[in-house]
C-alpha cells in the first residue's frame, strides 16, 4: 500500500464523476500495463483497465477505480485532479518509507547511465509540481540513506506551462538510493530496476579505470534554476 500510495502522488489522481453526488473515481496511468494492473488488483477487485494517449499520442493504460472509502482516504491526504498534495503523504512508517520512494521513483522518476570524458555515470533523480512536497520528501530521504539533502531545483517541461521541481542523486548516492529503495522490493517496474542492475554490472566491468570525479551531471545542467529552501 505504501508502493501504491508513493505511484498516485506522481501518476494519480481523483476527479468526481458528472451529475453524481459526492461520487468519486480514482484514476491511476502508466506505460507499464502489468504492473498496474498489480496495484489495481491490490486495490479493488473493481477496476476497470483501458487505453489513453497522451498530447504526443502515445498509448498509456490506465485503471480507474470508483471506491468511496479509497478516493474519501486519499481526497483527506490532498489528492485531486490537481497536484496540490500536502505533507501528510510522508507521514508514512519509516519501515514502509522505501516502499513509498520507490512507488514514487516508479510513477516520477528517472535513472539512466552515461558517459562523461569517457567515464561511466549513473544519475537518478524525482520530479514534481509540488514544491513543498519535494521538500520535505527530499530531507526525509536523504535522512534515511545517510547523505546530505539535495539541492532543488526548478524548470519547465516543454508541454507543461507550470513549473516543475527536481533533486538528483549521482554515482555513490544513486547506489545508496538503489540499496535502500529495493530492499525486501516485492513490486517495482523492471525497466528502471534493470537500470541499476546495468550500473553494477558496468562499474564491475571498469573498475580499473573508474575514478570518481566532480563530472557536471549534462550539459545544461546550470540552466537549472536552484531553489532556497
Amino acid at each position: 500500500m505504501s508502493y501504491i500510495l508513493g505511484y498516485i502522488v506522481a501518476d494519480g489522481c481523483i476527479y468526481k464523476r458528472k451529475n453524481r453526488k459526492n461520487s468519486y473515481t480514482l484514476n491511476i496511468t502508466s506505460k507499464d500495463k502489468d504492473n498496474l494492473l498489480k496495484m489495481g488488483r491490490s486495490l479493488s477487485s473493481d477496476c476497470s483497465i483501458s487505453i489513453k494517449y497522451n498530447s504526443q499520442r502515445m498509448p498509456y493504460s490506465q485503471i480507474q477505480i470508483s471506491n468511496r472509502e479509497i478516493c474519501e482516504d486519499l481526497i483527506s491526504l490532498g489528492v485531486s485532479s490537481k497536484k496540490n498534495y500536502n505533507s501528510d503523504f510522508l507521514k508514512v512508517p519509516k519501515k514502509f518509507f522505501s516502499d513509498f520512494t520507490r512507488g514514487f521513483f516508479d510513477g516520477d522518476g528517472t535513472v539512466y547511465i552515461y558517459k562523461v570524458n569517457g567515464t561511466p555515470q549513473i544519475k537518478a533523480g524525482f520530479v514534481s509540481p509540488n514544491l513543498s512536497f519535494i521538500t520535505e520528501f527530499n530531507k526525509q530521504l536523504c535522512e534515511a540513506i545517510g547523505i546530505q539533502c539535495k539541492a532543488v531545483h526548478k524548470f519547465h517541461s516543454k508541454n507543461k506551462k507550470v513549473p516543475l521541481y527536481n533533486i538528483c542523486f549521482y554515482i555513490d548516492d544513486c547506489e545508496r538510493l538503489y540499496k535502500f529503495m529495493y530492499k525486501n522490493a516485492s513490486i517495482f517496474l523492471n525497466r528502471k530496476h534493470r537500470v541499476f542492475k546495468k550500473w553494477e554490472n558496468v562499474k564491475l566491468k571498469n573498475r580499473r579505470y573508474y575514478i570518481k570525479q566532480n563530472y557536471p551531471s549534462k550539459v545544461g545542467w546550470h540552466l537549472n534554476q536552484k531553489v532556497l529552501v
